[in-house]
C-alpha cells in the first residue's frame, strides 16, 4: 500500500462528495450517557451555536454546501441557527429529536421520535426534511423494521449503517455504497464511506477516525474511493470535533476520553484541508438528483 507524498497528490478530482455534519452538542455524545444524565442537559453549556457559525463560515469562504442532521433537541433551542442553515443554502436532515440509539427504542417509540423531529425540523426551517441519520449509526441487522418506519413518516433516505466492526456499532457485511436493504419499494440506505483493503472494511468518512488518523492518510482512503470505487464518498462530523476548548468531562474511562479528546486542535484545520482537497455537495443533491 503506497499513499502518495503530498507533492505527488492530484488535486480536486471531478466526483463529487457529500459533506454531512451531526448538529449535536458535546453533552449529547453516546459515550457519556452514563456520566451526563439527560435531565441535565438543560442546565449544560451549550456551545452548538457558536460552532454551527464557525463551519458555516468555514463552509462559505470554500463554497461548499452540506447537509446537516440536526437534533430536534437542539433546533427548538436555536430556531434561529436552524433557519441560518437553510438560508445558506444546505439541507436539513434529521438526527432524531432525543439522540436515543434506535437499539434503545421500540418501533413505537422510534416512531415518535423521527415523526416529532420531522415536523419540528421543517416548520422551523420550511423545507422538506427527507434524510435521517441514527445517533452513533444504531441501525443494523437487528433492527432494519426501522428503515420501514422511517419511509411511513415520509423520509426517503438514511445514512444510518456503517459497514464496519465497532464496539458499539456496525454492519460489516452491508453493502459500502447506496443501496436499499428493503427492496425495491424501500428506503435509500447511503453507509458512511469506508475503503476495502485486504478484503476488510476499514473507515474512511470522518468522526473520530479522521481525528486519529494522519490527514495524509484519510485523504488517501477518500481518494480510493473516488478513483478505484468510481463512489462519492460520504462524510461527516460533529460541531464539537471543532472545539478543544468544551469542558472536559471527569470520571470517564481511558477509551472513552481518548475517542472524544484526541486531536480536537487539529480538526478544524484538517476539514479547511479536506474542503480544499476535494469537491462537496450536499447528500440529495448528489444522490436523489434534487436541485
Amino acid at each position: 500500500m503506497t499513499i502518495p507524498a503530498d507533492k505527488e497528490h492530484t488535486p480536486r478530482n471531478p466526483i463529487r462528495n457529500a459533506m454531512t455534519i451531526d448538529v449535536e452538542d458535546y453533552f449529547q455524545v453516546s459515550a457519556f450517557a452514563a456520566h451526563i444524565p439527560r435531565d441535565s442537559w438543560p442546565s449544560q453549556s451549550c456551545r452548538v451555536e457558536a460552532n454551527i457559525d464557525r463551519i458555516l463560515t468555514l463552509l462559505d469562504e470554500n463554497g461548499v454546501k452540506a447537509t446537516f442532521f440536526t437534533l430536534g433537541w437542539i433546533a427548538e433551542r436555536y430556531p434561529i441557527m436552524v433557519r441560518l442553515i437553510v438560508d445558506n443554502g444546505h439541507e436539513l436532515a434529521s438526527h432524531g429529536h432525543n439522540h436515543l440509539r434506535v437499539t434503545d427504542q421500540s418501533p413505537d417509540e422510534f416512531r415518535e421520535d423521527i415523526t416529532h423531529s420531522k415536523k419540528l425540523l421543517e416548520d422551523i426551517g420550511g423545507q422538506a426534511v427527507i434524510g435521517y441519520r441514527a445517533p452513533s449509526f444504531s441501525i443494523g441487522t437487528g433492527n432494519l423494521w426501522a428503515l420501514d418506519v422511517l419511509r411511513e413518516a415520509g423520509y426517503r433516505y438514511s445514512s444510518s449503517i456503517y459497514p464496519i466492526r465497532h464496539d458499539h456499532y456496525g454492519m460489516p457485511d452491508a453493502p459500502r455504497f447506496k443501496f436499499q436493504p428493503r427492496g425495491p419499494d424501500g428506503l435509500f440506505e447511503l453507509p458512511a464511506t469506508t475503503t476495502q483493503l485486504f478484503g476488510c472494511n476499514l473507515p474512511a468518512g470522518g468522526g473520530g477516525y479522521f481525528r486519529l488518523l494522519p490527514y495524509r492518510l484519510s485523504r488517501w482512503f477518500m481518494y480510493r474511493v473516488n478513483h478505484t470505487d468510481r463512489q462519492p464518498c460520504i462524510f461527516y462530523f460533529h460541531p464539537w470535533e471543532i472545539d478543544p476548548g468544551q469542558p472536559r468531562q471527569k470520571n470517564i474511562c481511558l477509551k472513552t476520553r481518548f475517542r472524544h479528546y484526541i486531536n480536537l486542535s487539529r480538526t478544524e484545520a484538517r476539514i479547511r484541508a479536506l474542503l480544499h482537497d476535494f469537491q462537496w455537495g450536499r447528500i440529495d443533491r448528489i444522490f436523489l438528483g434534487d436541485r
